[in-house]
């Protein structure tokens, strides 16, 4: 008696099956690189994004509500602000003193004190500024008022131009305190 050996599987079911296979690890490739690749995009976003002009004019007032007689008054900054995935729409980054030094001159002054950082007051009956925290005072264009005083340097000058007749904008920028060299923060 023969023994009848089993027929061998046909070469066409080994093809189909090494072909499922190859597509089963292709489709699992592409749904896996798919939401890879989205990460990777969203985490090198800030990296890839242009950094923002620094140091630009903004719109701080207007002519008409600086007094003529040259008596400063402060006014907030406003800005857009952003960091790495947010924006923040006009947000206050400061605040300046503006007089009106002619008709249509107007000088700018950062009311942060460049000793220590605090905010200085306008002091109207004396017709200086004034440092609350250490007491350094200022002249009306800023330069020292007291050579003893604390700071070691002036009031930070900001440039300004009166822009339509009216409208008065600021290149704002903060500076370091401390030091008596007038160095822009970033």
């Amino acid at each position: 008696m023969s023994i009848d050996t089993p027929p061998a599987p046909s070469s066409d079911a080994d093809r189909r099956q090494f072909v499922k296979a190859c597509c089963a690890v292709a489709l699992g490739g592409v749904a896996t690189a798919v939401p890879i690749a989205a990460g990777l995009n969203f985490a090198s976003d800030p990296i890839r994004r242009a950094p923002a002009e620094a140091g630009g004019f903004l719109r701080v007032a207007f002519l008409g509500a600086l007094p003529e007689d040259g008596t400063p008054r402060k006014f907030p900054v406003v800005a857009d602000k952003s960091d790495a995935w947010n924006k923040f729409p006009n947000v206050p980054v400061g605040a300046v003193y503006l007089r009106r030094v002619a008709p249509d001159k107007v000088e700018a002054l950062n009311v942060i004190c460049p000793h220590a950082g605090c905010a200085v007051d306008y002091q109207s009956d004396q017709r200086h500024y004034l440092c609350p925290c250490h007491n350094s005072s200022f002249a009306l264009d800023g330069t020292l008022a007291d050579q003893r005083s604390p700071s070691a340097r002036p009031l930070d000058t900001l440039d300004v131009e009166v822009r339509n007749g009216s409208e008065v904008w600021v290149r704002f920028q903060n500076y370091r305190a401390g030091t008596s060299e007038k160095i822009p923060l970033a």
